[in-house]
């Protein structure tokens, strides 16, 4: 299977879906499959589907709270950091792996 195909797969399941999302969906997925041909029937394809949005949803929640967690530390004093902002600065680089990981289909990093 190709990736138009897909696209086009995803685009008859779910016809409201914008271009950005099918086309970002079609990267997640063919970094998510080893064979794209294990999603060619709907079942599979929902399956990788609803595993790669819960994927996706756990990373910008992490994404969101390092994002907080980095607008405190711009606000504070950077002379002298403590140990946990020292740990909150390592927290975010690798939650910012973990999702340029499922863009470019290497194995997550666990935090």
């Amino acid at each position: 299977m190709k990736c138009t195909d897909l696209a086009s797969r995803i685009e008859r399941i779910h016809p409201g879906a914008n271009a950005r999302d099918v086309a970002r969906l079609c990267l997640l997925l063919s970094n998510y499959c080893s064979d794209l041909q294990d999603l060619t029937d709907d079942r599979s394809l929902e399956a990788a589907w609803k595993e790669m949005d819960i994927r996706m949803q756990a990373a910008t929640d992490q994404h969101a709270a390092m994002t907080e967690e980095l607008e405190s530390l711009a606000r504070s004093e950077p002379v002298r950091f403590s140990p946990e902002q020292i740990w909150a600065l390592i927290r975010v680089i690798k939650v910012q792996g973990q999702i340029l990981q499922l863009y470019v289909g290497r194995p997550a990093v666990h935090v």
